[in-house]
């Protein structure tokens, strides 16, 4: 590539987020800088006291079907697309009157947020598909040689400082990479469209919630962090955002070294587990199953009452909770040597608490839903709903000679949010707001409940279990028993739920059927 450093004499600005660009204009100005731009983007530079040239005075041809056409002209897109160093472009656009163009600052209606609102009319989706605004920017990357092109506000600072230090111009590289940025984001907008569209019946009624998957499924993510290497130390690794600002991915990092994969994973794990729950709780998670989780009146409390459930295990753990957390809740953590604490906030007390640890990573996360879940498999990938499926009453069938009284009742609907975070085959002891045991990930359901057992540092006599799926044999309810629990808690649906519920009869248990499985795999 030819370099191309020639100073910026003018620039279109044309954008939805007006974020950071009345300063980022007035410093464009300062520095000479013509500045052309449309309707509310003109009028807020105006009203700020920047001067500014309607698009309409540089084509001479007005703004028409209600914003529809505005840029859309040889002189706008003349101006961007003529290549300077060719006589014959530079000829041309002399006959036609046609003015360099040589930024183009614009980002774009906010399609997937419109369409994401409840019960949009069809009419509004349509109207928020940006053709002017891609058009420009295709036209500014297409000639990146001589226009810088900029889609983002997080650009505007690194710009302004680079036109300052040069007197007002850009580098080549630098607008190399504004370029690939652009083309990413242009074709970002239009999978989002043609993924809206894809789902709208030829009735051109928009469709229920009850949605199905993409034909094609288009995904589009912008890289935000390298990782050290990922699972192991032989994999290298990156983590990408979906530009949302909120869940994990956006999460902000306040305190400690950098987060390696691993950490994110575990991370993910904790925030999913700790908002499951209304009350305060602490969810301690290894290697993404909880070690330890609990409710309290406070969060301290929450946090003392996971960490009695496995204390061993929870060393260099990664917690999650779904509440600020106070100078009381980081005085406790302190004492623990862990990895990661996510929270939605940290008052001033506790990151106070925590800036003697200074390796400890404070995780801010702003709540996200997710909607679907995506998994490799080569050649391929499985896409499924996010298993966000919540207990009703109705869902609840005891199925015993004895009911679950009413505490067995809340410490079995408690086991049963955590057992959903725990690797199948999965089945966790509890008392009411409080773990006491859990046995994750094995082949047999019976050894997660021989294990869960043997990890419990709290007494089993009285607890109520949990298990992710059916028993299809009776073994598992005896072993449960022979543990101390009182009550159990699981789907139902083998062929031998008869033997099972016999088995629980025999042995005293109360047993509630969900009719809702929760493998994790």
């Amino acid at each position: 590539m030819s370099s191309s450093t020639s100073k910026i004499q003018r620039a279109i600005l044309s954008v939805t987020d007006k974020t950071g660009l009345v300063d980022f204009a007035r410093k464009l100005s300062s520095l000479g800088i013509e500045l052309i731009s449309t309707g509310g983007t003109a009028k807020l530079l105006r009203d700020s006291g920047i001067a500014v040239k309607d698009v309409s005075d540089l084509t001479s041809f007005p703004e028409m079907l209600n914003g529809r056409v505005k840029t859309l002209h040889p002189k706008v897109h003349g101006g961007i697309l003529y290549r300077r160093e060719n006589p014959a472009h530079t000829a041309a656009v002399a006959e036609h009157g046609i003015q360099s163009i040589d930024m183009v600052v614009v980002n774009l209606y906010a399609f997937e947020k419109t369409a994401a609102k409840p019960g949009v009319a069809f009419e509004e989706l349509i109207e928020n598909i940006d053709i002017g605004g891609p058009s420009m920017i295709r036209s500014a990357a297409k000639n990146f040689h001589d226009v810088a092109v900029l889609t983002s506000p997080s650009d505007y600072q690194a710009i302004a400082e680079e036109l300052a230090r040069t007197d007002g111009a850009i580098s080549l590289d630098t607008k190399w990479r504004l370029a690939q940025k652009a083309f990413a984001t242009t074709a970002a907008y239009d999978s989002a469209i043609a993924s809206t569209l894809e789902r709208i019946p030829t009735d051109f009624h928009l469709p229920s919630a009850d949605k199905t998957f993409p034909k094609t499924l288009r995904l589009s993510f912008q890289k935000i962090l390298d990782l050290r290497y990922g699972e192991n130390p032989h994999q290298k690794a990156a983590m990408y955002s979906d530009g949302s600002g909120v869940g994990v991915a956006n999460a902000r990092q306040i305190q400690g070294k950098e987060l390696s994969y691993n950490n994110i994973v575990d991370l993910q794990a904790a925030w999913d587990l700790a908002q499951e729950f209304d009350e305060p709780v602490c969810a301690i998670i290894k290697h993404t199953n909880p070690c330890g989780t609990a409710t309290g009146k406070t969060l301290a409390e929450a946090y003392k009452r996971a960490l009695e459930c496995d204390p061993v295990s929870a060393f260099g753990g990664v917690i999650g909770v779904n509440r600020f957390i106070d100078a009381e809740a980081a005085e406790e953590m302190h004492k623990l040597f862990l990895e990661v604490i996510a929270a939605p906030a940290f008052d001033e007390a506790a990151k106070s608490r925590f800036a003697t640890k200074k390796n400890l990573r404070l995780i801010e996360v702003a709540p996200a839903a997710q909607q679907w879940i995506l998994k490799n498999i080569s050649g391929g990938i499985l896409l499924q709903d996010a298993d966000s499926r919540p207990l009703q009453d109705v869902d609840l069938k005891v199925v015993t000679q004895r009911a679950p009284t009413p505490e067995e009742t809340r410490a079995l609907l408690f086991a049963w949010k955590v057992c959903k975070h725990v690797k199948s085959n999965a089945i966790v002891y509890a008392r009411d707001g409080q773990t006491v045991g859990v046995g994750a990930g094995q082949m047999s359901r019976v050894d997660s409940a021989k294990i869960g057992a043997m990890k419990a540092q709290l007494p089993l006599k009285g607890t109520v279990a949990a298990s992710d799926a059916f028993f299809p044999f009776p073994d598992g309810v005896e072993e449960i028993a022979k543990a101390g629990a009182a009550a159990i808690i699981q789907p139902g649906g083998s062929q031998r739920d008869p033997e099972v519920v016999a088995a629980a009869d025999r042995l005293g248990l109360a047993m509630l059927f969900t009719g809702v499985r929760h493998f994790r795999h």
